[in-house]
């Protein structure tokens, strides 16, 4: 796509999206990975927003939106989600082919640096590319999720992931989604069916989930010993991001503890926290007051007020 200036033209399309896709490999083969770009692209300014496990980019359609004056901001939908491909190889859908993924994704934006918004799965992919030595990573949000997960969460998500699930209608399927994901707070139903309309296909006569349903199997292959070690790397990463972080904490939350966010607070360098009352896992992010704590956080109350 042919970089645009910002002639008055373009400058009203600034929060309508565009759907881009980019090629990327794992062990198994190649890949395609959907994102929808927001803004000037030609904006060294980036901001790249990772949704969670079952999810896809669109959920931050409002808050992509309202940042596309200032930032070029960038959803992709994780590799087995969304439009992106599914995997050659279900044993690959884990944290570092994610991370690498967006390697490859930073790479074709043409930028050095970029910021972060992560929820959940996002988060832990932004941790894990963070914490690496030259990071493109400045900011980082991290949505209702940190290097330690609360194992009755774990077993909850565990407990519907890759089941497979058909629906009569397209709303049906809306309604399933929210049922699923209802802790992200009281949404009207115009909201739900923003964000999980992108999460629901009709495919051979019926409608069902985008994602691919061997997302499931590592996850569930992963031993408690294999889980100690991954938040022990986590934990290292965490501490070794240089800049700032914002750990936004769901008050009803039963992912994210109140004390695992005290330690990663105490932990990192530059980590600050906010919590989010009557929501749980995770702030949906649709309201301007929770729009507002992204905002506050990336640009800053001056930026807000111009």
């Amino acid at each position: 796509m042919t970089a645009l200036s910002s002639a008055p033209s373009f400058a009203a399309d600034l929060a309508a999206p565009r759907q881009r896709f980019v090629q990327c490999a794992s062990p198994a083969g190649l890949h395609r990975v959907a994102y929808t770009e927001w803004g000037d692209p030609a904006n060294p300014r980036v901001l790249l927003c990772v949704h969670g496990l079952t999810r896809s980019g669109r959920d931050f359609d409002r808050l992509a939106a309202a940042f596309a004056r200032t930032y070029r901001v960038v959803c992709p939908d994780v590799v087995g989600r969304g439009l992106s491909s599914w995997l050659n190889a279900p044993n690959y859908y884990v944290v570092p082919q994610y991370v690498a993924d967006m390697v490859t994704l930073i790479a074709r934006l043409d930028v050095e640096k970029v910021d972060w918004f992560g929820t959940s799965m996002g988060g832990l992919i932004g941790m894990g590319l963070a914490g690496l030595p030259d990071s493109p990573i400045q900011k980082m949000l991290l949505n209702d999720v940190g290097p330690h997960l609360e194992p009755a969460a774990v077993a909850r998500i565990g407990d519907y992931l890759g089941k497979p699930v058909r629906f009569e209608s397209l709303q049906q399927g809306i309604d399933y989604a929210a049922l699923l994901a209802q802790s992200f707070g009281p949404l009207t139903p115009q909201e739900w069916r923003e964000i999980n309309t992108p999460l629901i296909q009709e495919r051979d006569g019926a409608w069902q989930f985008r994602y691919d349903p061997r997302i499931a199997q590592p996850f569930a292959a992963t031993t408690e010993e294999m889980a100690a070690a991954g938040e022990a790397a986590l934990w290292r990463a965490l501490a070794a991001i240089p800049g700032p972080v914002l750990v936004v904490r769901g008050e009803q939350s039963d992912l994210l503890s109140r004390e695992t966010v005290a330690k990663m607070v105490e932990q990192g360098k530059h980590v600050s926290s906010v919590e989010i009352p009557g929501v749980g896992h995770a702030p949906a992010f649709l309201s301007a007051e929770q729009i507002d704590i992204a905002r506050r956080f990336f640009i800053g109350p001056a930026a807000q007020a111009s």
